[in-house]
């Protein structure tokens, strides 16, 4: 492990090491993509998709269509400088999105996430890096707390501070019945998406200064439930009220807790959770008939995580569902 942590580490400084003239060169070709999207217009992928499954965790590089994370339209204002996120989950989906636009916005990046995941996780990092900051990558598991210890740890001893935490990690496996779910799945459920946010709030809050951020991913499935998703919809229903306690809790430290409670967006949590003919078709019962793209999104994390946007906002749980206005 220190091995590893090391090698990240160097990773992470070696980043920074990027000539002015090829900023400016990236820079030049972000606009250019932000002018080209600006003037087409806005149109996102809509299903059916083709019939698709993968065996868990599941990466990114495998879906078709790629889920869209680099937000062309979105330029930074530099909302975030010299601020440092720690992302779970930011190998792919809503971290990888959310890792690219904290970047774009100045701040530098820690990501976690399973060994198994580490192709898509040198993804986030180039994209990352072309944006003119650092990122560290820390693969593990945050059911440990331990590893959550040592994660907080890393990303203090890379950047020198953190400030901002992203618990976005989660597991999802449908069933039908109660009776079909077993006690592994139910530990497995609990652990990655409550315990874990858990153990890393804990383990952040010790070294965050006044004016950090801490912000949660809920579900809509926390609000309304799913009779197929018992575990999962019970762990994103524990997710916003620990978002409301932990606000209350850490308000007169100067600590922002918020959460984001999306509907159906296409990542990889559902092409390994779905039969093929299902995956094909996420997000077509939305008034917008598709699901949300991780860069619709991540522009939501910018907001709670910047101090200029959302400096009276705490214990919120914000709705993301393409049209539907009945959430709670």
């Amino acid at each position: 492990m220190a091995t590893k942590k090391k090698a990240a580490r160097g990773r992470a400084k070696n980043s920074a090491n990027i000539s002015a003239k090829t900023r400016a060169k990236r820079s030049a070709k972000k606009r250019a993509r932000s002018s080209a999207a600006n003037r087409s217009g806005v149109r996102k992928p809509e299903p059916p998709f083709p019939p698709q499954h993968q065996r868990r965790p599941g990466l990114e590089s495998k879906m078709t269509p790629a889920p869209e994370f680099e937000a062309p339209g979105y330029k930074g204002s530099g909302k975030l400088d010299g601020r440092v996120a720690l992302i779970t989950g930011g190998d792919s989906g809503i971290g990888r999105a959310v890792a690219v636009l904290f970047a774009r916005e100045g701040a530098d990046v820690a990501i976690v996430y399973l060994p198994q995941e580490q192709s898509d996780a040198e993804v986030t990092e180039s994209a990352v890096v072309a944006e003119g900051r650092r990122c560290l990558l820390i693969p593990g598991d945050v059911r440990e707390s331990q590893f959550c210890d040592e994660a907080v740890r890393a990303t203090v001893e890379t950047f020198g501070l953190l400030d901002i935490l992203v618990n976005n990690a989660a597991y999802q496996q449908h069933q039908e019945s109660i009776t079909d779910l077993t006690d592994e799945q139910i530990e497995r459920t609990f652990r990655t998406n409550i315990f874990g946010y858990m153990f890393m709030a804990r383990a952040a809050v010790r070294v965050m200064p006044r004016g950090s951020t801490i912000i949660n991913t809920g579900s809509i499935t926390g609000l309304q439930g799913s009779k197929e998703l018992l575990d999962y919809s019970a762990t994103k229903g524990a997710i916003h009220a620990f978002t409301k306690s932990l606000a209350q809790s850490l308000v007169e430290q100067g600590i922002r807790v918020n959460a984001v409670a999306p509907g159906p967006i296409w990542t990889p949590l559902n092409v390994v959770d779905k039969p093929p003919k299902q995956a094909a078709k996420h997000g077509q019962e939305t008034p917008m008939q598709r699901p949300g793209q991780p860069e619709e999104l991540a522009p939501t994390y910018v907001f709670f995580a910047s101090n200029a946007d959302s400096s009276y906002i705490t214990g919120e749980v914000l709705t993301l569902l393409g049209g539907e206005t009945t959430a709670a």
